[in-house]
C-alpha cells in the first residue's frame, strides 16, 4: 500500500516526507483495520514533519483525522462502518488525570501519526476504544477536518470561558478556526477575526464574523475572550491587550514559538487570563461532533490526491490553505 514518511524531519522545503509502499497493518487485539477514505492535513503534522515535535517512532506515517470504513469486524464496530480515528489513540486509564476525567492530561497518553501511524496511507490501525462513529451523510472529505481541527476548535473555544453574547477574538483563521467560529456565531457571539491571510479574512467575514482585519490590527471593540490558532508566540500580548477586564485568552496549538516578555499591568492585571489547551478528551470529540451534525457546520476544504500530501502539507505551511486540506484516494477525486 502507499504510505507517506516523516524520515528526517526538517524544514518542509528540505523534504521531510517520502512516499513509500508497505504492507497493510495487521491490526493488534482490540485494534482495527481501517481503509483511509479521507485524512485531514492538520498544522500538528507539519510540526511533526519539520521536527517541531520530534516524531516519536521512527519513519513514523503522520495524520490523525482519519474517516475510514471497517475492514474488518470488531466489538463494536462492524465490517463497513465508517469510523472516525482521531488525535488522542490511547490514555492509562488508571491515573488521577483519567480517574477524574481529564484523560487529555494523562502523562501516557498516545496519540495517532506520532506514537502511532496515521493516515497519510492507504489503510491504518486503530484501538477501537478510541475510535468514533460517524452516521450520517456528509461526505468523507467534509467530515475529516472534524476529527480534530473541529474537536480541538471545540475545546479552545470552551477553554475561552466565552460569556453568552459575547465577543470573541480569532487569531488565525484555518481548518480549526473557522469551525469553532460558527459554533461560536451559533451560540450568539460576536467574532471577531485577525489574520494575515487576505483569503481567511474573507472566508470569516463570509461565514459572519463581523469584522477581519491583519493580525495586529486594532480590535474594533474589547473583547471578552480570545483563542489563538496561529502557532505564533507574538501573538499572545497582541490578544491579551484587546480583551477587556477579566477576559479570558486561550491558546489552540500544541506547539508555539517563543511568547515575548509580558507587561503585567497592560497585559494580565484585570484579572486577564492566559490558558493553554491541550488535546482533548473523548467526550469532548463525541459531544463536537453531535453539535457538528446538529449546526450543519460549514466545512471549507482544500483536496488534494493521497499521492499530493508533501504539497499539501508544504502550502499550509506557506498559508496557501483555504479552510482544510483533506488527502483523498485518487478513485475519491
Amino acid at each position: 500500500m502507499l504510505a507517506w514518511e516523516i524520515h528526517r524531519p526538517g524544514p518542509i522545503d528540505s523534504g521531510p516526507l517520502a512516499a513509500v509502499t508497505r504492507d497493510m497493518p495487521e491490526p493488534g487485539p482490540d485494534e482495527l483495520l481501517v481503509r483511509v477514505r479521507a485524512c485531514g492535513v492538520c498544522r500538528t503534522d507539519l510540526h511533526v514533519a519539520e521536527g517541531d515535535l520530534p516524531p516519536r517512532l521512527p519513519d513514523v506515517t503522520p495524520g490523525h483525522e482519519i474517516v475510514g470504513e471497517v475492514v474488518r469486524q470488531g466489538h463494536r464496530f462492524a465490517a463497513g462502518d465508517r469510523v472516525g480515528v482521531a488525535w488522542l489513540r490511547g490514555t492509562c486509564g488508571v491515573c488521577a488525570y483519567c480517574r477524574r476525567g481529564a484523560e487529555n492530561l494523562c502523562p501516557s497518553s498516545l496519540y495517532t501519526g506520532w506514537d502511532a501511524h496515521g493516515g497519510y496511507a492507504e489503510y491504518a490501525v486503530a484501538p477501537e476504544a478510541y475510535v468514533y462513529a460517524l452516521p450520517g451523510d456528509r461526505p468523507d472529505v467534509e467530515v475529516a477536518p472534524l476529527l480534530c481541527a473541529g474537536i480541538i476548535g471545540y475545546r479552545a473555544l470552551r477553554r475561552a470561558v466565552l460569556p453568552p453574547g459575547g465577543r470573541l477574538g480569532i487569531w488565525g483563521f484555518g481548518g480549526s478556526a473557522h469551525l469553532a467560529a460558527q459554533i461560536a456565531l451559533a451560540e450568539g457571539a460576536e467574532v471577531h477575526v485577525f489574520t494575515r491571510a487576505k483569503a481567511a479574512r474573507e472566508l470569516a467575514l463570509e461565514l459572519g464574523a463581523a469584522s477581519a482585519q491583519d493580525s495586529f490590527d486594532p480590535s474594533p471593540e474589547p473583547l471578552d475572550s480570545a483563542i489563538i490558532f496561529a502557532p505564533a508566540g507574538e501573538l499572545v500580548p497582541a490578544a491579551l491587550r484587546r480583551v477587556d477586564r477579566g477576559g479570558t485568552v486561550a491558546i489552540a496549538g500544541i506547539h508555539l514559538t517563543d511568547v515575548p516578555s509580558l507587561d503585567y499591568q497592560a497585559d494580565l492585571f484585570q484579572e486577564r487570563q492566559l490558558r493553554s489547551v491541550t488535546s482533548n478528551t473523548r467526550a469532548d470529540g463525541e459531544e463536537f461532533l453531535r453539535l457538528a451534525d446538529r449546526l450543519n457546520l460549514k466545512v471549507t476544504v482544500t483536496p488534494y490526491a493521497l499521492d499530493e500530501a508533501d504539497r499539501a502539507l508544504a502550502d499550509l505551511a506557506g498559508d496557501r490553505v483555504n479552510g482544510a486540506a483533506v488527502l483523498l484516494p485518487r478513485e475519491s477525486g
